[in-house]
């Protein structure tokens, strides 16, 4: 992922009429994956710091190798001010098999340095007084760090309600036609951010991303089993 600000993102656009029916429509998908898959209880991910390098790592990769490669950081360097001090080598051999590790160690230790000069200290934990917005718009200017990274940390670490955009939830927001097909997840954040209801952001977004997984998938999705038919106007379009 490459370093993105909020500013280069479209603007969201004032809610219409039509976006008001959207809203309605994204409301009932929330409750017929809610049926399906359950309540989601917010449970915090961790320290908003620890996720963030767990998001870097997470970034082109499976959740078991970019999981493996934190815990082996971890290992190797018990505190970020050892990985801040560190060579960008010793950082890279301990991510290897998260992929793209030379690229993500470079940017593990600027996205450090930046927050001990911001904050005089390895954490994240300002961000807990900052707006929802404030806090997006802060993370964005960290070295490497996109909207879809950004809102992770926020979203799963602090409980605040930025939505998440992935390529599963990207996947099927164009398919129920909440967004134009071929809408880029890195440019479309914003958009669902301001569309998706603040109380319903947490359980949406990892319904769809489990949907996404089990039931839409980006090859050969299953049309017939899925409870969003009715409401899917690209049913079959892969």
């Amino acid at each position: 992922m490459t370093s993105a600000s909020s500013s280069s993102l479209p603007s969201p656009r004032p809610p219409t009429r039509s976006s008001a029916s959207l809203v309605r429509r994204i409301a009932k998908v929330n409750d017929l994956l809610l049926s399906l898959y359950g309540p989601r209880k917010f449970r915090a991910g961790g320290d908003p710091l620890d996720v963030l390098i767990q998001t870097i790592l997470s970034q082109n990769t499976s959740d078991v190798n970019s999981s493996r490669a934190f815990l082996r950081l971890r290992r190797r360097f018990p505190s970020w001010r050892q990985a801040a001090d560190a060579d960008p080598e010793h950082i890279e051999r301990c991510i290897s098999i998260g992929g793209l590790a030379a690229i993500k160690s470079l940017r593990i230790k600027s996205v450090l340095r930046t927050i001990k000069d911001d904050a005089a200290s390895y954490s994240l934990n300002h961000l807990r007084k900052l707006s929802p917005t404030e806090a997006l718009d802060y993370l964005c200017s960290l070295d490497g760090v996109g909207r879809k990274t950004a809102a992770c940390v926020l979203l799963f670490s602090l409980g605040l309600p930025v939505f998440p955009v992935d390529t599963h939830v990207n996947r099927l927001a164009q398919r129920l036609g909440w967004l134009p097909l071929g809408s880029p997840a890195e440019k479309t954040g914003a958009v669902l951010d301001q569309l998706v209801p603040a109380p319903i952001k947490y359980s949406l977004h990892l319904n769809l991303v489990a949907h996404g997984r089990a039931v839409c998938r980006a090859r050969n999705p299953r049309c017939p089993a899925c409870i969003l038919r009715a409401l899917c106007p690209k049913v079959g379009v892969s």
